[in-house]
């Protein structure tokens, strides 16, 4: 018996919400984005709605850029806690068709409805149930693709927005993959792209006529293989409702871009502490620290390392945070964006002391919980350090050695400072 899987997409997710609580807002161009105003904005595009899709606004677009394309449009901040409140309704009506659902995002998920068709009938039969229901109960809509794997729904799915439906029959993925170009294959960024056409293939459907060791030779055992498998139709990976966070960080984007690199040492400081607090707040420590960096022409850099144990304290992500910026750093040139996060999650009390400093680890496991029981008590802007108070009107710090001692400030948490959660 072959699997059902739906791929369920909310539509303009943000600015859908946005539309559908003013009215007027609707058959207009809606960009969401961080500091939207008048095109001055530092942010990015968070979501456009169709009709600012036609001026070629899409997500992840500067602010500026999208205020070039379309100035007419309506651009709005943010809400996530409604868009939030919505999603939550959202996959309550997805739950009500099966306990297998794997979230992608706030508005995206998989679902496998295998073991509900007997109850509810046919995969199509299921999402045209679930697309009424969320347009009954939520005035919004949702693209679905109905297939036998996950990356067959997830194509579907993207075929016929807004409010699409699109079935795959089990047996038929290949021939509904041939004509499809290249950039919707998983996996495949811009530098494999450059490899298939430099091996003179242009569709799906071309590359399933490469042999295999061709894809290996490109691309290496595990990728290859991946490709060869995928352009076929074939994906055994099941739907996983207990996928876990595999990262957790901060970011930033600066009002202007910054040839201060004290200035942005101090900042990445606060954003090790953000991240510590957080990850401690959900029970988490994480073992792969990664810097990002972007300059102001947009260009990203990261840089990454690995610790011999899970950490989830400031004392113990911050040195090597601030390392890993030293090593990404490009004297000269102003930098825009700088962000921290911690992967190789695992819960905190499964994670190991070193036993060379276990003295040193639970002395900063102390302050953390002093600094976490304060932040409970006052909020979490009002716990700062001194080497921080400079960015809220303090005495100056310095932000190069150690993380400094913590002192209480009224200091609320930075507008636009938000949450990498990278799934």
């Amino acid at each position: 018996m072959s699997r059902t899987v739906l791929h369920v997409d909310m539509d303009a997710f943000f600015a859908s919400v946005e539309q559908r609580q003013d009215r007027s807002l609707r058959g207009k161009p809606v960009v969401v984005g961080s500091d939207p105003q008048e095109g001055r904005g530092r942010g990015v595009v968070a979501a456009a709605s169709y009709e600012a899709r036609r001026f070629g606004i899409h997500s992840a677009q500067p602010i500026s850029e999208a205020w070039r394309r379309c100035p007419h449009a309506v651009y709005l901040r943010p809400r996530r806690h409604l868009y939030s409140e919505v999603s939550a309704a959202v996959f309550e009506i997805l739950g009500r068709y099966t306990d297998l659902i794997e979230p992608l995002s706030i508005d995206e998920a998989f679902l496998d409805v295998t073991g509900s068709r007997q109850l509810f009938g046919p995969g199509p039969e299921i999402a045209r149930r679930i697309k009424r229901e969320i347009r009954e109960a939520e005035d919004l809509t949702a693209s679905v693709g109905v297939a036998a794997s996950k990356f067959v729904a997830k194509i579907a799915s993207d075929l016929e927005k807004p409010d699409g439906l699109v079935v795959v029959p089990a047996g038929e993925e290949r021939a509904f993959l041939a004509p499809l170009e290249i950039r919707r294959l998983w996996g495949a960024g811009p530098r494999a792209l450059e490899r298939f056409r430099r091996l003179g293939v242009a569709t799906l459907g071309d590359v399933a006529q490469l042999p295999l060791d061709v894809l290996l030779g490109a691309f290496g055992e595990a990728r290859g293989r991946r490709f060869h498998d995928l352009v076929r139709g074939l994906d055994e990976r099941p739907v996983r409702p207990d996928r876990e966070r595999k990262s957790l960080g901060k970011e930033i984007t600066f009002d202007h871009d910054l040839s201060d690199r004290e200035r942005v040492r101090r900042k990445l400081l606060g954003l090790c502490e953000s991240t510590a607090l957080a990850l401690r707040g959900r029970g988490l420590a994480g073992s792969t620290v990664t810097v990002k960096l972007r300059w102001e022409e947009f260009e990203t850099v990261t840089r990454q390392a690995s610790l011999d144990r899970a950490v989830n304290t400031t004392e113990r992500i911050w040195p090597v945070a601030r390392d890993l910026f030293a090593r990404a750093d490009r004297p000269g040139r102003r930098i825009r964006l700088v962000g921290v996060s911690l992967s190789s999650l695992v819960p905190e009390e499964g994670r190991q002391l070193s036993l060379f400093s276990v003295e040193g680890e639970r002395r900063d496991e102390r302050v953390a919980a002093a600094v976490d029981r304060l932040a409970e008590r006052f909020g979490p802007g009002a716990v700062t350090r001194a080497a921080l108070l400079e960015e809220s009107g303090g005495p100056a710090g310095r932000a190069s050695g150690t993380p400094g001692q913590t002192e209480l400030a009224r200091r609320g948490p930075d507008p636009q400072e938000e949450e990498e959660d990278p799934t």
